[in-house]
């Protein structure tokens, strides 16, 4: 990996993880005026406003770098004009459009299963993770990964269902949160390619990505809602949960990309495997929500699976 760093790596995964851990809780705590649809897409738009600038400093650091560094010119030249390339477009436009939808499907889910669900329903990314890594980047599956593949979907379905095993009755949250999390782990790991390329950088992606997105959202909105509804976005108490949730998705997202720049995804992801730890903590504090011995044997049992999945990857 060219631009591996640990202590840079370990900092953006651990920080990113911290953020993650609080999008279930700040989700759930809205007004329930604030429906999934515009909350979507009033926390794009407030995602594409706070790193537009920052996105224009990354740039102008990479000309200075072109200005400066003669002998690397193609190297940052490549890297401010990357996106240019028609596979780097293709990936731009489709995370735009996956991630029109994808955070409107985790806010229903967060509604409905609850944060501490939520945090360990979407710890099924592993198991995705290590799918698509066979399919796009040609990675070996073993036989030990698979069978921790299963003893984590077994962790998930301990703590969600509460021992009983119950698919049936399985709450509908963490159906919905499952099938979000098989989608983005398509999409992040199609933005990995470029990212690791150095043709894209992840203040680009996020800006890029938030601005379509936002753009997307609201102008089918009123297609399927009153216009009257614009008055959502305008109140002032609801603009601190739209605030709350962009600041901590926008900067959550674009700290994950920045690990992957200077991580390897197998430590990015074990890093991870506390949030539902951090969630259960906040969620407790702030929603009341219990933390049961069924949450924390699951936990126990996703954290070792996860482990052990990774160890076996980086053997590999």
């Amino acid at each position: 990996m060219e631009n591996y760093n640990f202590k840079k790596g370990l900092f953006y995964s651990i920080l990113g993880s911290l953020l993650i851990s609080l999008q279930p809780i700040i989700a759930i705590s809205r007004p329930s005026v604030i429906d999934p649809y515009i909350f979507g897409a009033g926390v794009a738009l407030i995602e594409a406003i706070i790193f537009l600038p920052i996105f224009l400093i990354e740039r102008r650091k990479i000309k200075k770098q072109i200005s400066n560094n003669p002998l690397n010119h193609e190297k940052y030249d490549l890297l401010l004009n990357g996106w240019k390339k028609r596979e780097n477009l293709q990936i731009l436009i489709i995370v735009g459009v996956a991630f029109s939808f994808i955070p409107i499907l985790l806010y229903i889910g967060f509604d409905s299963a609850g944060a501490i669900n939520s945090s360990l329903a979407m710890k099924t990314e592993i198991i995705f993770a290590i799918i698509f890594g066979n399919l796009i980047f040609k990675e070996k599956i073993n036989k030990i990964q698979i069978s921790f593949c299963f003893l984590l979907f077994f962790g998930v379905l301990l703590s969600v269902t509460q021992g009983s095993f119950d698919v049936l009755s399985l709450n509908i949250g963490v159906i919905i949160l499952v099938l979000t999390v098989f989608l983005f782990t398509i999409i992040h790991s199609l933005t990995k390619i470029g990212l690791q390329k150095n043709e894209i950088f992840s203040s680009q992606v996020v800006f890029i990505r938030n601005l379509f997105s936002g753009i997307l959202l609201i102008s089918t909105y009123f297609l399927f809602f009153p216009l009257e509804n614009i008055r959502i976005l305008l109140n002032p108490e609801n603009l601190i949960f739209f605030l709350l949730m962009g600041i901590d998705y926008g900067f959550s997202l674009f700290l994950w990309y920045k690990a992957l720049t200077y991580f390897h995804i197998g430590k990015i992801t074990i890093i991870g495997t506390l949030t539902p730890i951090a969630t259960a903590f906040f969620s407790f504090l702030l929603l009341g929500e219990i933390f049961t011995w069924y949450h924390l044997i699951g936990t126990i049992i996703i954290i070792f699976s996860i482990i052990m999945i990774i160890r076996q990857k980086e053997e590999n």
